[in-house]
């Protein structure tokens, strides 16, 4: 049995949410209010991670504040391009160190762990009336710089939250993909036993 939700077919047992739940471009700029920005940061932060040491950090700029225009600044231009509309700009950093009384050791899991914290985000917003779009278009290796990230911490990703806009916003090119995709059916995704 499947359910179809937004053109997307799934088992019927799936979380409605996590269905509904697409990456928009076409934001409308409106003001998040911090109280809704928190709870989601908070939500993400509720991830689980290796050793419960929760690798994560979530630097934010609000549209107009005084962050804004060095955040979008570190997206390469495509990027800087649509998620200018957006409302809210965060980059995901993760810590690559287990720290502890006892010393630091190599978190091996830090990227995983900070990309459950962003699903959890990402679900969150939604729940919330907000979409999100994260993308790696990122100046890497210039960013890291700019937003005074440590050497023993990885800049993982960004995305954008805001409530959806028209997509007449955007270039012709990009209004054609402002729509819910599909995914992967299970079969292509999943195996019982080895890899190969």
């Amino acid at each position: 049995m499947t359910a179809t939700t937004l053109g997307r077919t799934a088992s019927p047992k799936i979380e409605k949410l996590i269905v509904e739940r697409w990456s928009p471009r076409a934001f409308d700029g409106s003001e998040v209010p911090q109280e809704d920005l928190d709870a989601i940061l908070e939500a993400a932060g509720w991830a689980p991670s290796a050793y419960n040491v929760q690798p994560w950090t979530f630097l934010y700029a609000k549209k107009g504040d005084a962050n804004w225009d060095l955040f979008l600044s570190q997206l390469v231009e495509f990027n800087q391009g649509w998620a200018q509309s957006g409302s809210v700009l965060v980059y995901v950093v993760s810590d690559k160190l287990m720290r502890s009384d006892k010393g630091n050791s190599d978190n091996h899991s830090h990227s995983f762990d900070a990309g459950a914290a962003w699903a959890l985000a990402a679900l969150q917003a939604q729940a919330l009336g907000y979409h999100t779009h994260g993308m790696t278009g990122i100046k890497f290796g210039e960013a890291e710089a700019a937003l005074g990230i440590p050497e023993d911490h990885r800049l993982e990703a960004a995305f954008v939250i805001g409530r959806k806009g028209d997509k007449e916003i955007l270039p012709d090119y990009l209004q054609e993909r402002e729509a819910p995709v599909g995914r992967k059916p299970l079969a292509e995704i999943a195996r019982a036993g080895k890899f190969a």
